[in-house]
């Protein structure tokens, strides 16, 4: 079914829960065959509202209007069913399910009752091509893929019904280069045949390459919408953040010191071949590579949470114990996962509990935990990296997904760690809140610390780090001072063409 007639339109959709007002009078309208981007910092209100597009939530108050009918989803399947199709940011797969039951799930073809398995499988197969990934297999469980193929398998569901509307939250923040150029592709073949795009993301220069228009919320609030090829960089963010972000890659000024961590011919299976690299105190390292080139690896090499195959770690006056992620805390070092999901955070647990979870032993006595301290506590970087939630008190689940990242950050540096490993500490962040990471990250260095970050995003690394090392085939093939890298240079170098 092809979008037709008046597309989609919302006014003054309100919602509250309990006390906290998270739309105040959102208005939003979307053209068939327009790709329009969402745009607002964490906690803005954009997930409450594609919820209530979704069917996930139901507005307080307001109207929604889709081809000029009166729209209103009593769940998510009947959203679907009515043309409005979402992908969240987080995957919601059914990973011991093959890749075919993913993307069929609950819209398998029938013929007299019985599933028409060739029909479906055909279909499934079709989704997959779109994307330009008919080679994905059909047969294999979906957990058997990487996130970047994951993430494709979730776009090849929503875009199995033909939607109307297709919302996409971050689509891009798991995605190689190469598989962003192909998704990009199948979002202007869906908008030549009519289809409404909603595209959120933080990363504004894909909005400006891609959208039509844009919506601004703030505070729960439409602040701001118009042509995306009028507005510039700058003015978006002063609409998003309410002021002027005029250095987006802040450089405290910080001097390279000894060397305090020397990774010497390491590998790991799979992937990690060979790495080695000097890293020094007050020094902020970057690893470029295409996803699967062996970043993450190291990193988790290097914070002993895979085992060495060959090589050496050594953390310049940390002893000469047997490497334990235990022993590396106590080293000084931190570690922040990519996959806050599954293993950076506790989702059932409190912000105090996730942030003061390897400082337990200072908070209290004989294995009781002080809760006044450890609110106490909590509370500080609450306020310091101003999380947006109720209290310390809160569970980290029901937060944000950028406000969730600055309390994982915030482990760290309550811990407090010396070398700060950081893999994909930006993703699914806002521009502000990347801004005042960023400059935690300089600060960090100032002060003497030592980071290492992992980023897909190479404006990025360049902004930010002091030296650069890329990664390609699993092996850490250069390493350079930033000022003898640009963009074109590390993707020749990670793509093997250097």
């Amino acid at each position: 079914m092809i979008a037709t007639g008046a597309g989609l339109r919302l006014v003054d959709i309100q919602k509250s829960f309990g006390a906290t007002r998270a739309l105040r009078g959102v208005s939003f309208q979307i053209a068939p065959g327009e790709i329009h981007a969402l745009i607002g910092e964490n906690g803005a209100g954009k997930s409450t509202l594609m919820k209530v597009l979704s069917g996930a939530h139901s507005a307080d108050s307001g109207t929604m209007e889709l081809g000029g009918r009166p729209y209103v989803p009593a769940d998510p399947h009947d959203a679907r069913l009515k043309g409005v199709a979402m992908i969240y940011q987080e995957l919601n797969l059914a990973l011991h399910l093959s890749v075919q039951e993913n993307i069929l799930l609950g819209a398998e073809s029938t013929s007299l009752g019985w599933i028409d398995r060739r029909t479906s499988r055909e279909r499934a197969r079709s989704a997959l091509a779109q994307l330009g990934h008919a080679s994905i297999a059909l047969d294999r469980r979906a957990g058997e893929f990487s996130i970047a193929e994951q993430q494709v398998i979730e776009i090849a569901r929503a875009l199995l019904i033909k939607p109307q509307v297709l919302i996409m939250d971050e689509p891009t923040s798991s995605l190689t280069q190469s598989d962003t150029e192909k998704l990009f592709a199948t979002i202007l073949r869906l908008k030549a045949q009519g289809v409404s795009i909603i595209y959120i993301s933080h990363f504004l220069e894909e909005c400006r390459q891609l959208c039509d228009r844009y919506t601004v919320l703030k505070d729960g609030e439409t602040v701001g919408t118009g042509q995306m090829k009028a507005a510039t960089l700058d003015q978006i963010v002063t609409l998003m953040t309410g002021r002027e972000v005029k250095d987006l890659y802040p450089r405290s000024s910080h001097a390279r010191g000894a060397v305090v961590l020397d990774v010497k011919a390491v590998a790991s299976e799979p992937r990690l071949k060979r790495a080695s690299l000097q890293v020094h105190a007050g020094e902020i390292f970057g690893l470029a590579g295409l996803i699967g080139a062996g970043r993450t690896d190291l990193l988790r090499a290097i914070f002993s949470l895979d085992a060495l195959a060959a090589g050496e770690v050594c953390v310049v006056g940390g002893g000469d114990e047997t490497a334990t992620p235990r022993r590396r805390w106590r080293q000084g070092l931190g570690f922040l996962s990519e996959n806050r999901k599954e293993e950076g955070l506790m989702l059932n647990q409190s912000v105090a509990d996730n942030l003061t979870l390897t400082k337990q032993d200072s908070l209290g006595r004989w294995g009781w935990i002080n809760g006044r301290r450890q609110r106490e506590v909590a509370q500080r970087w609450v306020d310091e990296l101003r999380v947006k939630c109720r209290d310390a008190g809160q569970l980290i689940g029901d937060l944000s997904g950028g406000n969730q990242q600055k309390i994982a950050i915030a482990r760290l540096l309550e811990h407090p760690a010396r070398i700060f490993l950081l893999d994909e500490p930006t993703r699914g962040i806002d521009v502000g809140s990347k801004a005042q990471i960023y400059q935690l990250i300089g600060e960090l260095a100032a002060a003497g610390k030592t980071v290492i970050v992992v980023s897909s995003y190479l404006p990025e690394l360049l902004g930010l780090c002091d030296t650069v090392g890329v990664m390609c085939r699993g092996e850490l093939a250069a390493i350079r001072p930033r000022a003898d890298w640009n963009e074109a240079e590390i993707m020749r170098v990670a793509t093997g063409s250097a």
